[in-house]
């Protein structure tokens, strides 16, 4: 039982499991099936996110412009869309992956070449996005009307009982765990992250992998975009905002040391769901706004207690493993 608590994936299911069972009791119908798919599906926007901003926290980074990322490719797409209805979905998909990634690579580069700190270049061009969304439209909407039927209704259409929003969730989620431990672009994430200096040794260069990471953070975030705009049915420049926050929270809850090089691809998936739920059930047990803004809040800062703890508790080991044979006789 130790061991199991020990492991943070495990940890989170069981609070996971604990929480539905609890706001069942509250809302009848909460732990139905059905409720639950709609709440994964609500969620998946939130994982895909999660997963751009692991990749990228990993590097001991930080990317705070991926809501604004998202705002601005889904104004994009949409007014392509409306002024342009003859365009292939398919193409506008890969507009907004492109996009998507040509932004988060302005990130990159700026950190890469410039050696700029993540924080302050991310929190420059969230403005920038959202200032070149506000540009790009006028200030104005793209509203339902406007958008074609298949661009509004391609990620609802179910497939095997699922919507394919949540497909989508699920088919990047099995990527992003084969590229953070099947390919060398994922161990050069964590030991860029983990210890930027030994990675220099083992010939990693750390600049390129923060790179390629805020690319994949933006190509994610442009992805998003297309999918925000499509399953809500409207876009302006103010979508999303607050967002990257609810990024960093769902790493932050999941394991995902701030510091870099600790997390995994299920901690994101986790921490993701379980702010998921919690936002899907407050509203239904008639928690007020500003209660759930504060309960979210206490939440972030335990999971960052609860890290900071672990670390510390992993650092005293080795310590006490480093002492031992200086004192044996």
């Amino acid at each position: 039982m130790k061991k199991l608590l020990r492991n943070r994936e495990s940890l989170l299911v069981m609070i996971i499991a604990i929480m539905i069972a609890g706001f069942a009791t509250r809302a009848p119908g909460f732990a139905a099936p059905g409720n639950l798919a709609n709440i994964f599906n609500d969620t998946s926007i939130l994982i895909i996110l999660a997963l751009g901003q692991m990749t990228v926290i990993l590097t001991k980074s930080i990317d705070l412009s991926v809501a604004a990322n998202l705002a601005f490719t889904g104004m994009a797409v949409a007014m392509t869309n409306a002024a342009y209805p003859d365009v292939p979905l398919a193409l506008l998909i890969v507009m907004a992956i492109g996009i998507g990634a040509f932004l988060g690579a302005i990130n990159g580069y700026l950190i890469w070449a410039l050696q700029i700190p993540p924080i302050v270049v991310t929190l420059g061009t969230l403005t920038i996005y959202r200032g070149m969304a506000f540009v790009l439209s006028g200030g104005g909407w793209v509203n339902a009307h406007q958008m074609t039927q298949s661009f509004l209704n391609a990620p609802r259409l179910p497939v095997l009982g699922l919507p394919i929003l949540s497909w989508v969730a699920i088919i990047i989620v099995v990527g992003a765990w084969f590229v953070m431990t099947r390919l060398p672009f994922g161990r050069a994430a964590y030991a860029s992250g983990g210890n930027p200096t030994a990675a220099v040794y083992a010939g990693i260069d750390t600049g390129k992998t923060r790179f390629f990471a805020f690319m994949l953070s933006g190509a994610l975030a442009g992805l998003c975009g297309y999918l925000w705009v499509s399953r809500y049915a409207v876009a302006y420049v103010d979508v999303a905002i607050g967002f990257e926050l609810d990024t960093v929270a769902a790493c932050v809850i999941g394991g995902i040391s701030i510091a870099g090089g600790v997390g995994s691809v299920a901690g994101a998936l986790l921490g993701a769901l379980f702010l998921g739920i919690i936002k899907n059930a407050l509203p239904v047990i008639g928690i007020s706004p500003f209660a759930q803004m504060a309960i979210s809040g206490v939440v972030i800062v335990l999971a960052v207690v609860f890290n900071a703890r672990a670390e510390r508790k992993v650092g005293r080991i080795i310590l006490r493993d480093r002492a031992a044979p200086e004192v044996s006789p």
